[in-house]
């Protein structure tokens, strides 16, 4: 069976990216591989063994063109409301925190933050079936 183990976005600026998930999601540096033209840095915290690998293009000055297809990360929290109000006093500017129901029932409660590049990340409070 496979196991999922990273997903990857291109980032412009490495440090504003690793500060902008240090600060957000509490993610550190697992490890940093130079190549010739590109940079690889594979960010984690202790709660998960999924990480997510930033590549950095070394010529590369141009934002990225993130296209149309509303694709995301998500990451799930215990307390989303106390999550929204840290990311508000860091300055972070998350989005209103939205929550869908189904059937009567709570289905997600959640609310989306952009990272410096432009992507979209989910913070999603712990439930049902966000764990």
């Amino acid at each position: 069976m496979a196991k999922m183990i990273h997903s990857m976005i291109r980032v412009l600026d490495e440090a504003r990216s690793v500060d902008f998930y240090s600060k957000a999601f509490g993610l550190t540096v697992a490890d940093r591989i130079a190549f010739p033209t590109f940079t690889l840095i594979y960010l984690s915290n202790p709660e998960t063994g999924f990480e997510l690998e930033l590549t950095v293009n070394q010529d590369r000055i141009e934002p990225y063109a993130l296209g149309d297809g509303y694709g995301h990360l998500a990451v799930s929290v215990n307390e989303l409301r106390d999550e929204h109000a840290r990311f508000t006093e860091l300055g972070l500017n998350p989005g209103k925190v939205i929550e869908l129901n189904r059937d009567g029932r709570l289905f997600a409660l959640f609310f989306f933050v952009t990272d410096p590049d432009g992507y979209k990340i989910e913070v999603v409070q712990r439930n049902g079936r966000f764990q």
